[in-house]
């Protein structure tokens, strides 16, 4: 048993080093999206022909339609996560956008209309506060976080939204017959949208390829399959909670590689998101959907 909860610890941890590999990358963030991106789908396309093989009838023009919205989406919460993730934080920025179980229940309702529970609201407004205590204080010390703490909340809000649109689309055959055609096209949108800046990226670096192929393979496809695989030893809210955690890991290596430390009240409002966090999923008779 032992050794599921350290997988699931390194799963949690493998999706941290998202915020310090997007820190320590200088690739313009449009570019760093589109990149991440396409990496992950040629890393994914050998699994996603695999998978037609064995579902021949998985994947038709219907269900491509499906994938459009999951992908501008997916898109659009890359970029400004990317963005988010340079204008605060490591651990700010980490703990803002796991707030996603909170606003996954509001979106459920609205595309499949799941019942909302007083609890879960409960639980919002605590975790929403924690959000404010911390935004507010950056506004009124000058820190100069306010803007990059909203960002990340609605980056955070962007990818609850995906979350909830892949719980609708959970009929699919297979989870890669889903997940990769959604990347490929989030990917082709951010290599669009960042086209004018690719000759800034700085082909030959070796320091910035490592970086996007580190983003692809360690949150992208370490740390999301770890987490998925999780859910199949704890019940969903548990492993939710633990996926909270990512910002301490976060804080942890920011401190080390960026010598960032966050102020004391970060603390209280971390305590305030993580127990609204719980208060949350623990009250969902169900496991909140995640990233594949």
């Amino acid at each position: 048993m032992f050794w599921r909860y350290g997988l699931l610890c390194c799963g949690v941890f493998a999706c941290s080093t998202a915020v310090i590999q997007i820190k320590a990358s200088h690739t313009h963030p449009l570019v760093l999206a589109a990149l991440r991106l396409a990496i992950a789908v040629v890393l994914l396309a050998p699994v996603f022909a695999s998978e037609l093989r064995r579902h021949p009838d998985g994947f038709t023009r219907a269900h491509l339609r499906r994938t459009h919205l999951p992908a501008i989406v997916l898109a659009t919460h890359f970029i400004s996560w990317t963005y988010g993730a340079r204008m605060t934080f490591a651990a700010q920025a980490a703990l803002i956008v796991n707030l996603a179980p909170i606003a996954i229940p509001f979106f459920l309702h609205a595309l499949v209309g799941e019942r909302i529970t007083a609890r879960e609201i409960l639980g919002t407004v605590i975790a929403v506060g924690g959000v404010l205590l911390l935004t507010a204080h950056d506004a009124l010390s000058g820190s100069g976080d306010t803007a990059g703490n909203l960002v990340c909340l609605g980056s955070m809000l962007l990818f609850a939204w995906y979350l909830a649109l892949g719980r609708k689309n959970r009929d699919f055959a297979s989870i890669w017959l889903y997940v990769v055609p959604v990347y490929l096209q989030a990917g082709l949108i951010c290599l669009v949208v960042a086209a004018p800046l690719l000759p800034t990226f700085a082909v030959g670096s070796a320091r910035e390829w490592s970086l996007m192929v580190g983003l692809a393979v360690g949150p992208t496809l370490i740390g999301h399959s770890l987490i998925n695989l999780s859910m199949r030893h704890f019940r969903g809210q548990v492993v939710s909670v633990a996926n909270v955690g990512q910002f301490i890991f976060a804080g942890a290596m920011a401190f080390w590689f960026f010598g960032e430390q966050p102020a004391a009240l970060f603390y209280a409002a971390s305590a305030m998101v993580v127990a609204g966090i719980a208060l949350v999923v623990f009250a969902s008779p169900t496991a909140p959907p995640r990233l594949r």
